[in-house]
């Protein structure tokens, strides 16, 4: 079987693209949390680093967590290893995006809900099951209503109901959504016309200063 993840730095080495795998819709597992919080540490170090993207492998970025690795056992480790790399993203000092296609669901929309910026294309679709197994996404419920406010916020998380991109991107919560097929494109030319001009070292002291309001919001994730 394929690596959980795979990693890629472009010849400048200004963006590094994270790629998510599992066979079953890139379930995001105690290895892959492991995997990417190992391959985060290094990027630090790259001075010339203007942006950080995750993205899942395949037709959708992720149908969350792994409900077998959330078991009486095993849950004690797996969950604080996944906040870890919640704030791992939170704390990185450089802009970083989730870059969506198709379902983005439970654990995998906290992975998405750390980054800075979410792209989506008009297919995707964003949820919070957990309700459903009789438990709550901790990262999401500190995380979503920093980013839409408490109103939107609790009704995704108390229905779990998938949601559109186009309800997204009207909550604010999204960069932009585009039509299918054309992601990789859009956020090439948004790169290009955003950051890439920009100083790496200004935008590593932008993005911290920005994230302060918004880490305020995660010490739920202690629980």
């Amino acid at each position: 079987m394929k690596p959980p993840l795979h990693l890629a730095l472009d010849r400048d080495r200004t963006r590094a693209a994270f790629k998510l795998f599992h066979p079953k819709g890139n379930i995001v597992t105690a290895e892959m949390v492991a995997a990417l919080a190992q391959a985060l540490e290094p990027l630090v170090h790259e001075e010339r680093l203007k942006l950080i993207t995750i993205e899942g492998a395949g037709p959708d970025f992720s149908f969350g967590a792994s409900v077998p690795e959330h078991a009486p056992g095993q849950i004690e480790h797996v969950l604080p290893e996944m906040h870890a790399l919640i704030y791992a993203l939170l704390d990185i000092p450089v802009p970083t995006a989730a870059i969506v296609r198709g379902r983005c669901l439970g654990g995998g929309f906290e992975l998405a809900l750390a980054c800075d910026f979410i792209f989506a294309e008009a297919s995707a679709t964003f949820g919070l099951p957990e309700i459903a197994l009789g438990v709550f996404p901790p990262a999401a419920s500190a995380l979503l209503p920093a980013r839409v406010g408490t109103a939107r916020a609790t009704s995704a998380i108390l229905s779990g109901a998938p949601r559109a991109a186009a309800e997204w991107l009207s909550a604010g919560l999204l960069e932009a959504v585009v039509p299918d097929g054309e992601l990789e494109a859009a956020v090439d030319r948004w790169f290009a016309g955003t950051l890439q001009g920009r100083s790496a070292a200004a935008l590593r002291h932008a993005t911290a200063a920005a994230r302060v309001s918004l880490v305020r919001h995660v010490p739920t994730l202690s629980w």
